[in-house]
Protein backbone atom coordinates (compact mmCIF):
# COMPACT_ATOMS: atom_id res chain seq x y z
CA UNK A 1 0.00 0.00 0.00
CA UNK A 2 1.60 3.34 -0.62
CA UNK A 3 1.40 6.26 1.92
CA UNK A 4 2.85 9.56 1.58
CA UNK A 5 6.10 10.33 1.60
CA UNK A 6 8.88 12.13 4.15
CA UNK A 7 7.84 13.18 7.48
CA UNK A 8 4.04 12.85 9.09
CA UNK A 9 4.56 14.55 12.54
CA UNK A 10 2.57 17.20 12.31
CA UNK A 11 -0.87 16.66 10.15
CA UNK A 12 -3.56 19.28 9.37
CA UNK A 13 -6.99 17.90 8.81
CA UNK A 14 -9.02 19.71 6.70
CA UNK A 15 -12.64 19.08 7.40
CA UNK A 16 -14.42 18.09 11.14
CA UNK A 17 -16.99 16.12 9.59
CA UNK A 18 -17.47 12.05 10.12
CA UNK A 19 -14.30 11.29 8.02
CA UNK A 20 -12.41 14.20 8.98
CA UNK A 21 -12.74 13.64 13.11
CA UNK A 22 -11.99 9.73 12.28
CA UNK A 23 -9.02 10.80 10.46
CA UNK A 24 -7.83 12.89 13.09
CA UNK A 25 -8.79 10.56 16.36
CA UNK A 26 -6.80 7.65 14.14
CA UNK A 27 -3.69 10.21 13.86
CA UNK A 28 -3.74 11.67 16.91
CA UNK A 29 -3.86 7.71 18.77
CA UNK A 30 -0.59 7.18 16.36
CA UNK A 31 1.21 9.84 18.07
CA UNK A 32 0.96 12.77 14.84
CA UNK A 33 0.30 16.39 16.20
CA UNK A 34 -3.17 17.05 14.75
CA UNK A 35 -4.81 19.83 14.05
CA UNK A 36 -8.60 20.32 12.32
CA UNK A 37 -9.74 23.13 10.54
CA UNK A 38 -13.72 23.43 10.15
CA UNK A 39 -15.36 26.30 8.26
CA UNK A 40 -18.48 25.96 10.66
CA UNK A 41 -18.98 26.85 14.67
CA UNK A 42 -19.81 23.35 15.21
CA UNK A 43 -18.16 19.71 14.40
CA UNK A 44 -20.37 17.30 12.16
CA UNK A 45 -20.05 18.70 8.63
CA UNK A 46 -23.03 16.58 6.91
CA UNK A 47 -23.59 15.58 9.89
CA UNK A 48 -25.49 19.22 11.18
CA UNK A 49 -27.84 20.86 13.44
CA UNK A 50 -30.39 23.26 14.37
CA UNK A 51 -31.97 24.40 16.76
CA UNK A 52 -35.54 26.17 16.34
CA UNK A 53 -38.21 26.60 18.96
CA UNK A 54 -37.09 24.29 21.31
CA UNK A 55 -36.66 21.91 18.54
CA UNK A 56 -33.10 20.14 18.61
CA UNK A 57 -32.72 19.22 14.45
CA UNK A 58 -30.15 16.98 13.02
CA UNK A 59 -30.16 18.30 9.58
CA UNK A 60 -28.24 15.32 7.93
CA UNK A 61 -28.13 11.27 8.27
CA UNK A 62 -30.54 10.46 11.06
CA UNK A 63 -29.64 6.55 10.40
CA UNK A 64 -26.56 4.73 13.01
CA UNK A 65 -25.68 1.61 12.08
CA UNK A 66 -22.09 -0.33 12.61
CA UNK A 67 -21.14 1.26 15.99
CA UNK A 68 -18.78 -0.95 16.15
CA UNK A 69 -16.81 1.13 14.34
CA UNK A 70 -16.97 4.07 16.03
CA UNK A 71 -16.36 1.94 19.13
CA UNK A 72 -13.02 1.54 17.29
CA UNK A 73 -12.78 5.23 16.02
CA UNK A 74 -12.38 6.24 19.91
CA UNK A 75 -10.31 3.09 20.48
CA UNK A 76 -7.60 4.84 18.47
CA UNK A 77 -6.99 7.28 21.17
CA UNK A 78 -7.80 4.89 24.35
CA UNK A 79 -11.25 6.17 24.75
CA UNK A 80 -14.46 4.02 25.32
CA UNK A 81 -17.69 3.89 23.23
CA UNK A 82 -20.15 3.86 26.45
CA UNK A 83 -18.48 6.43 27.77
CA UNK A 84 -19.24 9.47 25.70
CA UNK A 85 -22.09 8.26 23.47
CA UNK A 86 -25.43 6.77 25.34
CA UNK A 87 -26.67 4.93 22.56
CA UNK A 88 -30.05 3.35 22.08
CA UNK A 89 -30.58 -0.08 20.02
CA UNK A 90 -33.90 0.60 17.86
CA UNK A 91 -36.37 -2.26 18.03
CA UNK A 92 -37.96 -2.50 15.31
CA UNK A 93 -34.98 -1.26 13.43
CA UNK A 94 -37.71 0.05 10.82
CA UNK A 95 -41.52 -0.36 10.29
CA UNK A 96 -42.26 -0.58 6.67
CA UNK A 97 -45.54 0.54 5.35
CA UNK A 98 -47.61 -0.14 2.35
CA UNK A 99 -49.68 1.50 -0.20
CA UNK A 100 -52.16 -1.30 0.40
CA UNK A 101 -51.91 -0.30 4.15
CA UNK A 102 -50.06 -3.74 5.24
CA UNK A 103 -47.19 -3.20 7.52
CA UNK A 104 -43.67 -5.12 9.09
CA UNK A 105 -41.99 -4.55 11.85
CA UNK A 106 -38.30 -5.00 10.83
CA UNK A 107 -36.44 -6.58 13.96
CA UNK A 108 -32.48 -7.16 13.60
CA UNK A 109 -33.26 -10.01 16.25
CA UNK A 110 -33.20 -13.73 13.56
CA UNK A 111 -36.11 -14.92 15.31
CA UNK A 112 -38.17 -11.97 15.76
CA UNK A 113 -38.21 -10.97 12.05
CA UNK A 114 -38.80 -14.93 10.90
CA UNK A 115 -41.92 -14.52 13.04
CA UNK A 116 -42.78 -11.10 11.91
CA UNK A 117 -42.35 -12.36 8.25
CA UNK A 118 -44.67 -15.25 8.96
CA UNK A 119 -47.15 -13.44 10.05
CA UNK A 120 -47.16 -11.01 7.25
CA UNK A 121 -46.29 -13.41 4.33
CA UNK A 122 -46.44 -16.78 5.20
CA UNK A 123 -43.84 -19.24 6.54
CA UNK A 124 -41.98 -19.93 3.21
CA UNK A 125 -41.06 -16.77 3.25
CA UNK A 126 -40.10 -16.48 6.85
CA UNK A 127 -37.55 -19.74 5.49
CA UNK A 128 -36.43 -17.65 2.50
CA UNK A 129 -36.00 -14.84 5.48
CA UNK A 130 -33.62 -17.07 7.11
CA UNK A 131 -31.71 -18.29 3.89
CA UNK A 132 -31.57 -14.05 2.81
CA UNK A 133 -30.10 -13.56 6.50
CA UNK A 134 -27.53 -15.91 6.63
CA UNK A 135 -26.36 -14.73 2.85
CA UNK A 136 -26.03 -11.31 3.80
CA UNK A 137 -24.07 -12.26 6.46
CA UNK A 138 -21.72 -13.61 4.52
CA UNK A 139 -21.75 -11.64 1.95
CA UNK A 140 -20.52 -9.10 4.96
CA UNK A 141 -17.71 -11.01 6.17
CA UNK A 142 -16.48 -11.84 3.07
CA UNK A 143 -16.67 -7.90 1.52
CA UNK A 144 -16.24 -5.46 4.37
CA UNK A 145 -12.36 -6.22 5.34
CA UNK A 146 -11.05 -6.83 1.96
CA UNK A 147 -13.05 -4.91 -0.41
CA UNK A 148 -14.74 -1.66 2.03
CA UNK A 149 -12.12 -1.05 4.63
CA UNK A 150 -9.10 -1.49 2.77
CA UNK A 151 -7.03 1.31 0.68
CA UNK A 152 -6.38 -0.44 -3.68
CA UNK A 153 -3.48 1.05 -4.98
CA UNK A 154 -5.12 -0.65 -8.20
CA UNK A 155 -8.29 -1.92 -9.91
CA UNK A 156 -5.39 -4.83 -9.76
CA UNK A 157 -5.74 -5.45 -6.17
CA UNK A 158 -8.86 -6.67 -6.67
CA UNK A 159 -7.49 -9.98 -8.15
CA UNK A 160 -7.57 -12.27 -5.44
CA UNK A 161 -8.99 -15.32 -3.91
CA UNK A 162 -11.78 -13.06 -1.64
CA UNK A 163 -12.93 -11.87 -4.62
CA UNK A 164 -13.36 -14.84 -6.80
CA UNK A 165 -15.14 -16.04 -3.64
CA UNK A 166 -17.40 -12.74 -3.59
CA UNK A 167 -18.71 -13.78 -6.94
CA UNK A 168 -19.41 -17.12 -5.76
CA UNK A 169 -21.82 -15.69 -3.73
CA UNK A 170 -23.27 -13.38 -6.32
CA UNK A 171 -22.27 -9.94 -5.09
CA UNK A 172 -21.12 -9.17 -9.13
CA UNK A 173 -24.89 -9.60 -10.51
CA UNK A 174 -28.00 -7.43 -9.79
CA UNK A 175 -29.30 -6.79 -6.05
CA UNK A 176 -33.12 -7.18 -7.12
CA UNK A 177 -32.62 -10.81 -8.64
CA UNK A 178 -30.18 -11.71 -5.79
CA UNK A 179 -32.76 -10.89 -3.31
CA UNK A 180 -35.34 -12.55 -5.01
CA UNK A 181 -33.77 -15.84 -4.92
CA UNK A 182 -34.58 -15.91 -1.41
CA UNK A 183 -37.74 -13.85 -1.14
CA UNK A 184 -40.70 -13.97 -3.67
CA UNK A 185 -43.13 -11.02 -2.00
CA UNK A 186 -42.49 -8.31 -3.60
CA UNK A 187 -43.26 -5.49 -0.74
CA UNK A 188 -40.31 -8.26 1.14
CA UNK A 189 -37.74 -7.52 -1.29
CA UNK A 190 -38.10 -3.89 -1.09
CA UNK A 191 -37.72 -4.15 2.33
CA UNK A 192 -34.22 -5.51 1.62
CA UNK A 193 -33.45 -3.30 -1.73
CA UNK A 194 -34.32 -0.07 -1.00
CA UNK A 195 -31.02 0.43 0.29
CA UNK A 196 -29.36 0.93 -2.74
CA UNK A 197 -31.07 4.26 -3.00
CA UNK A 198 -28.77 5.25 -0.52
CA UNK A 199 -25.75 4.22 -2.84
CA UNK A 200 -27.85 5.94 -5.71
CA UNK A 201 -28.65 3.49 -7.68
CA UNK A 202 -32.09 1.64 -8.89
CA UNK A 203 -32.37 -2.11 -6.88
CA UNK A 204 -32.43 -3.73 -10.53
CA UNK A 205 -29.57 -1.92 -11.35
CA UNK A 206 -27.48 -1.70 -8.52
CA UNK A 207 -24.74 -4.48 -7.99
CA UNK A 208 -25.78 -7.30 -5.27
CA UNK A 209 -22.78 -6.30 -3.30
CA UNK A 210 -24.61 -3.41 -1.41
CA UNK A 211 -26.77 -5.61 -0.61
CA UNK A 212 -24.01 -5.42 2.34
CA UNK A 213 -25.60 -1.51 3.28
CA UNK A 214 -28.93 -4.26 4.24
CA UNK A 215 -27.04 -6.20 6.68
CA UNK A 216 -26.11 -3.26 8.22
CA UNK A 217 -29.74 -2.27 8.89
CA UNK A 218 -31.37 -5.47 9.26
CA UNK A 219 -28.81 -7.75 10.68
CA UNK A 220 -26.01 -5.77 12.55
CA UNK A 221 -28.98 -3.22 14.06
CA UNK A 222 -30.14 0.87 14.06
CA UNK A 223 -29.03 2.78 16.48
CA UNK A 224 -29.78 6.00 18.06
CA UNK A 225 -27.74 8.27 20.29
CA UNK A 226 -29.21 9.97 22.85
CA UNK A 227 -29.10 13.66 22.44
CA UNK A 228 -29.62 13.44 18.86
CA UNK A 229 -26.88 12.53 15.88
CA UNK A 230 -25.41 15.25 16.97
CA UNK A 231 -23.99 13.33 20.01
CA UNK A 232 -21.70 11.49 17.70
CA UNK A 233 -19.43 14.38 15.86
CA UNK A 234 -19.85 16.39 19.75
CA UNK A 235 -18.23 12.46 21.06
CA UNK A 236 -15.66 12.09 18.17
CA UNK A 237 -14.11 15.71 18.64
CA UNK A 238 -14.27 15.59 22.20
CA UNK A 239 -11.94 12.54 22.57
CA UNK A 240 -9.72 13.96 19.81
CA UNK A 241 -9.77 16.97 22.03
CA UNK A 242 -8.79 15.20 25.16
CA UNK A 243 -6.21 13.29 23.34
CA UNK A 244 -4.65 16.94 21.78
CA UNK A 245 -6.03 17.40 18.46
CA UNK A 246 -6.51 21.32 18.16
CA UNK A 247 -9.43 22.48 16.64
CA UNK A 248 -10.07 25.73 14.48
CA UNK A 249 -13.11 26.54 14.19
CA UNK A 250 -15.15 29.30 12.16
CA UNK A 251 -12.35 29.16 9.50
CA UNK A 252 -11.95 27.38 5.72
CA UNK A 253 -8.38 26.15 4.40
CA UNK A 254 -7.80 28.20 1.06
CA UNK A 255 -4.64 27.69 -0.15
CA UNK A 256 -2.34 24.94 0.22
CA UNK A 257 1.23 26.72 0.78
CA UNK A 258 3.97 24.42 -1.31
CA UNK A 259 7.42 23.59 -1.46
CA UNK A 260 8.08 21.80 -4.85
CA UNK A 261 5.48 18.87 -4.47
CA UNK A 262 4.93 19.07 -0.95
CA UNK A 263 2.91 21.16 1.27
CA UNK A 264 4.61 22.87 4.14
CA UNK A 265 1.38 25.00 5.41
CA UNK A 266 -2.10 25.41 5.28
CA UNK A 267 -3.62 29.38 4.58
CA UNK A 268 -7.58 29.58 5.67
CA UNK A 269 -9.90 32.28 5.16
CA UNK A 270 -9.24 33.88 8.20
CA UNK A 271 -5.45 34.60 7.66
CA UNK A 272 -4.25 31.83 9.70
CA UNK A 273 -0.75 29.43 8.79
CA UNK A 274 -0.73 26.20 9.83
CA UNK A 275 2.28 24.86 9.01
CA UNK A 276 2.24 20.92 8.22
CA UNK A 277 3.97 17.64 7.29
CA UNK A 278 0.90 15.91 5.73
CA UNK A 279 -2.44 17.13 4.87
CA UNK A 280 -5.92 15.24 5.35
CA UNK A 281 -8.73 16.97 2.91
CA UNK A 282 -11.92 15.91 4.45
CA UNK A 283 -14.15 17.91 2.12
CA UNK A 284 -16.01 18.18 -0.87
CA UNK A 285 -14.04 16.53 -3.74
CA UNK A 286 -14.04 19.53 -5.99
CA UNK A 287 -13.02 21.87 -3.05
CA UNK A 288 -10.45 19.32 -2.58
CA UNK A 289 -9.75 19.20 -6.42
CA UNK A 290 -9.42 23.33 -6.60
CA UNK A 291 -6.90 23.10 -3.09
CA UNK A 292 -4.78 20.95 -4.96
CA UNK A 293 -5.08 22.86 -8.40
CA UNK A 294 -5.69 19.56 -10.96
CA UNK A 295 -8.61 16.83 -10.95
CA UNK A 296 -8.38 13.67 -12.18
CA UNK A 297 -9.04 12.26 -15.63
CA UNK A 298 -11.85 10.15 -16.25
CA UNK A 299 -12.97 8.80 -19.91
CA UNK A 300 -16.58 9.58 -18.18
CA UNK A 301 -17.52 12.04 -16.12
CA UNK A 302 -18.38 11.24 -12.50
CA UNK A 303 -22.51 10.68 -11.99
CA UNK A 304 -24.12 12.12 -8.51
CA UNK A 305 -26.72 10.07 -6.78
CA UNK A 306 -30.20 11.63 -6.08
CA UNK A 307 -31.07 14.17 -4.26
CA UNK A 308 -33.42 14.92 -1.48
CA UNK A 309 -35.83 16.87 -0.27
CA UNK A 310 -36.20 17.11 4.07
CA UNK A 311 -38.99 18.73 5.84
CA UNK A 312 -38.15 19.19 9.45
CA UNK A 313 -41.56 19.28 11.09
CA UNK A 314 -42.01 20.02 14.96
CA UNK A 315 -45.96 18.93 16.11
CA UNK A 316 -48.17 20.00 18.86
CA UNK A 317 -48.75 16.49 19.97
CA UNK A 318 -47.27 13.14 19.76
CA UNK A 319 -47.69 10.30 17.87
CA UNK A 320 -46.72 7.13 20.52
CA UNK A 321 -47.95 4.38 18.58
CA UNK A 322 -45.49 5.56 15.50
CA UNK A 323 -41.84 3.86 15.15
CA UNK A 324 -38.58 5.44 15.72
CA UNK A 325 -38.01 5.02 11.06
CA UNK A 326 -40.70 3.98 8.96
CA UNK A 327 -40.14 3.20 5.36
CA UNK A 328 -43.56 4.61 3.56
CA UNK A 329 -43.45 2.65 0.58
CA UNK A 330 -45.95 4.16 -2.39
CA UNK A 331 -47.34 1.74 -4.81
CA UNK A 332 -45.36 3.02 -7.86
CA UNK A 333 -42.10 1.51 -6.30
CA UNK A 334 -40.28 0.78 -9.74
CA UNK A 335 -41.42 3.99 -10.90
CA UNK A 336 -39.50 5.86 -8.37
CA UNK A 337 -36.15 5.21 -9.47
CA UNK A 338 -37.18 6.03 -13.45
CA UNK A 339 -38.53 9.36 -12.48
CA UNK A 340 -35.74 10.48 -10.23
CA UNK A 341 -32.38 9.48 -11.28
CA UNK A 342 -33.83 8.83 -15.26
CA UNK A 343 -36.42 11.60 -16.06
CA UNK A 344 -35.51 14.22 -13.32
CA UNK A 345 -38.69 14.72 -12.34
CA UNK A 346 -40.29 14.46 -8.87
CA UNK A 347 -41.87 10.65 -7.62
CA UNK A 348 -45.77 10.60 -9.02
CA UNK A 349 -46.22 8.18 -5.96
CA UNK A 350 -43.97 9.33 -3.27
CA UNK A 351 -42.26 6.54 -1.14
CA UNK A 352 -40.64 8.59 2.04
CA UNK A 353 -38.47 7.97 5.24
CA UNK A 354 -40.43 9.19 8.41
CA UNK A 355 -37.89 9.56 10.92
CA UNK A 356 -39.41 10.48 14.23
CA UNK A 357 -36.10 11.00 17.11
CA UNK A 358 -38.53 12.08 20.12
CA UNK A 359 -39.96 8.35 19.49
CA UNK A 360 -36.39 7.70 21.39
CA UNK A 361 -35.55 10.78 23.06
CA UNK A 362 -38.30 13.35 23.97
CA UNK A 363 -35.79 15.75 25.26
CA UNK A 364 -35.51 16.71 21.16
CA UNK A 365 -38.68 18.45 21.15
CA UNK A 366 -40.75 20.60 23.87
CA UNK A 367 -42.80 18.88 26.22
CA UNK A 368 -45.82 16.88 24.59
CA UNK A 369 -44.34 17.43 21.13
CA UNK A 370 -43.06 15.35 18.47
CA UNK A 371 -39.82 16.21 15.89
CA UNK A 372 -40.27 14.56 12.60
CA UNK A 373 -37.73 14.09 9.61
CA UNK A 374 -39.71 13.23 6.96
CA UNK A 375 -37.16 12.74 3.60
CA UNK A 376 -38.18 12.26 -0.18
CA UNK A 377 -35.73 11.43 -3.11
CA UNK A 378 -35.36 13.93 -5.60
CA UNK A 379 -33.43 14.16 -8.68
CA UNK A 380 -30.01 16.63 -7.80
CA UNK A 381 -29.77 19.43 -9.93
CA UNK A 382 -27.49 17.59 -12.75
CA UNK A 383 -30.41 16.07 -13.97
CA UNK A 384 -33.63 17.77 -12.73
CA UNK A 385 -34.98 21.13 -13.62
CA UNK A 386 -36.57 22.57 -10.61
CA UNK A 387 -37.01 25.71 -9.80
CA UNK A 388 -36.66 24.73 -5.36
CA UNK A 389 -37.38 27.96 -4.58
CA UNK A 390 -40.56 28.50 -5.68
CA UNK A 391 -41.51 24.68 -5.51
CA UNK A 392 -40.42 23.58 -2.54
CA UNK A 393 -42.45 24.92 -0.13
CA UNK A 394 -45.49 23.46 -1.95
CA UNK A 395 -43.80 20.54 -2.21
CA UNK A 396 -43.46 19.84 1.78
CA UNK A 397 -46.99 20.24 2.13
CA UNK A 398 -48.20 17.58 -0.13
CA UNK A 399 -45.22 15.41 1.72
CA UNK A 400 -47.03 16.29 5.21
CA UNK A 401 -50.22 15.79 3.67
CA UNK A 402 -49.36 12.28 2.40
CA UNK A 403 -47.86 11.53 6.03
CA UNK A 404 -50.68 12.62 7.93
CA UNK A 405 -53.31 10.78 5.41
CA UNK A 406 -51.14 7.24 5.75
CA UNK A 407 -49.18 7.36 8.77
CA UNK A 408 -49.81 10.57 11.16
CA UNK A 409 -53.64 11.62 11.13
CA UNK A 410 -54.04 14.75 11.47
CA UNK A 411 -50.18 16.40 11.21
CA UNK A 412 -50.71 18.88 8.86
CA UNK A 413 -52.86 20.87 11.90
CA UNK A 414 -50.17 20.12 14.49
CA UNK A 415 -47.12 21.66 12.82
CA UNK A 416 -45.96 24.56 14.73
CA UNK A 417 -41.97 24.52 13.61
CA UNK A 418 -41.15 23.52 9.73
CA UNK A 419 -37.92 24.22 7.55
CA UNK A 420 -37.74 22.58 4.20
CA UNK A 421 -34.13 21.92 2.72
CA UNK A 422 -34.21 21.30 -0.87
CA UNK A 423 -31.47 20.45 -3.65
CA UNK A 424 -30.50 24.32 -3.95
CA UNK A 425 -29.87 24.50 -0.07
CA UNK A 426 -27.88 21.69 -0.72
CA UNK A 427 -26.07 23.10 -3.11
CA UNK A 428 -25.69 26.34 -0.78
CA UNK A 429 -23.78 24.35 1.49
CA UNK A 430 -21.12 23.56 -1.01
CA UNK A 431 -22.50 19.71 -2.08
CA UNK A 432 -22.17 18.67 -5.81
CA UNK A 433 -25.18 19.03 -7.79
CA UNK A 434 -27.07 19.55 -4.78
CA UNK A 435 -27.51 16.12 -2.94
CA UNK A 436 -25.96 15.04 0.38
CA UNK A 437 -25.23 11.53 -0.96
CA UNK A 438 -22.23 12.52 -3.27
CA UNK A 439 -21.11 10.04 -6.06
CA UNK A 440 -23.47 7.60 -7.13
CA UNK A 441 -22.33 4.25 -6.46
CA UNK A 442 -22.04 2.51 -9.76
CA UNK A 443 -19.67 -0.22 -10.92
CA UNK A 444 -17.28 2.56 -12.50
CA UNK A 445 -17.78 4.68 -9.65
CA UNK A 446 -17.10 2.02 -6.60
CA UNK A 447 -13.79 0.30 -4.91
CA UNK A 448 -10.84 1.20 -6.90
CA UNK A 449 -12.60 2.66 -9.54
CA UNK A 450 -13.80 5.84 -6.88
CA UNK A 451 -12.06 8.80 -7.11
CA UNK A 452 -8.97 8.00 -4.78
CA UNK A 453 -7.25 9.10 -1.51
CA UNK A 454 -4.05 9.35 -2.43
CA UNK A 455 -4.22 12.23 -5.60
CA UNK A 456 -1.42 13.14 -7.81
CA UNK A 457 0.35 16.41 -7.85
CA UNK A 458 0.78 16.52 -3.94
CA UNK A 459 3.13 14.31 -2.43
CA UNK A 460 1.57 14.75 1.20
CA UNK A 461 -1.94 14.75 0.93
CA UNK A 462 -4.97 12.37 1.16
CA UNK A 463 -8.48 12.40 0.67
CA UNK A 464 -11.33 11.28 3.07
CA UNK A 465 -15.31 11.81 3.00
CA UNK A 466 -17.72 10.39 0.62
CA UNK A 467 -16.57 11.61 -2.89
CA UNK A 468 -13.37 9.38 -2.18
CA UNK A 469 -13.44 5.33 -0.79
CA UNK A 470 -15.03 3.99 0.03
CA UNK A 471 -18.28 6.05 -0.61
CA UNK A 472 -20.88 7.52 1.68
CA UNK A 473 -22.76 6.80 5.18
CA UNK A 474 -22.18 6.85 8.55
CA UNK A 475 -20.15 3.83 8.39
CA UNK A 476 -18.54 4.60 5.27
CA UNK A 477 -16.94 7.69 6.28
CA UNK A 478 -15.64 7.06 9.49
CA UNK A 479 -13.81 4.07 7.70
CA UNK A 480 -12.88 6.62 5.14
CA UNK A 481 -11.11 8.58 8.15
CA UNK A 482 -9.41 5.67 9.09
CA UNK A 483 -7.99 4.83 5.63
CA UNK A 484 -6.95 8.27 5.02
CA UNK A 485 -4.89 7.76 8.17
CA UNK A 486 -3.41 4.77 7.02
CA UNK A 487 -2.27 6.60 3.71
CA UNK A 488 -0.50 8.96 6.30
CA UNK A 489 0.78 6.43 8.24
CA UNK A 490 0.78 3.21 7.41
CA UNK A 491 -1.59 0.88 9.04
CA UNK A 492 -2.09 0.31 12.47
CA UNK A 493 -2.04 -3.49 14.08
CA UNK A 494 -4.73 -2.70 16.29
CA UNK A 495 -7.40 -2.43 14.28
CA UNK A 496 -9.98 -5.20 15.22
CA UNK A 497 -12.55 -6.28 12.96
CA UNK A 498 -16.45 -4.59 12.71
CA UNK A 499 -18.92 -6.72 14.28
CA UNK A 500 -21.56 -6.73 16.89
CA UNK A 501 -21.29 -3.76 18.96
CA UNK A 502 -20.09 -5.30 22.59
CA UNK A 503 -19.95 -2.16 24.86
CA UNK A 504 -21.88 1.36 25.82
CA UNK A 505 -25.31 0.46 24.12
CA UNK A 506 -28.19 -0.66 25.80
CA UNK A 507 -31.96 -1.20 24.78
CA UNK A 508 -34.93 1.44 25.08
CA UNK A 509 -36.29 1.41 28.74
Amino acid sequence: MRTVNGATSRVVVAGAGLAGLAAALHLAGRGRDVTVIEPARAPGGRAGRLDVDGFRLDTGPTVLTMPDLVEQTLAAVGEHLGDRLDLVRLDPAYRAVFADGSELNVHTDGDAMAESVAAFAGPAEAAGYRRLRGWLTELYRREFGQFIAANFDSPFALATPGLARLAALGAFGRLEPAIGRFIHDERLRRVFSFQSLYAGEAPRHALAVYAVIAYMDTVAGVFFPRGGMRALPDALAGAAGSAGVRFCYGTAVTELERAGSRVRAVRTDTGLRVPCDAVVLATELPTAYRLLGRAPRRLVPLRPAPSAVVLHAGAARRWPEAAHHTIMFGGAWQDTFREIITEGRLMSDPSLLVTRPTATDPGLAPDGADLLYILAPAPNLARGRIDWDAAGGGYAGELAALVGKRLLPGLEAEITMRRVVTPDDWARQGLVAGTPFSYAHSFLQSGPFRPGNLPRGADNVVLAGCGTVPGVGVPTALISGRLAADRVTGPSRARAPAGTVRAGTRRPS
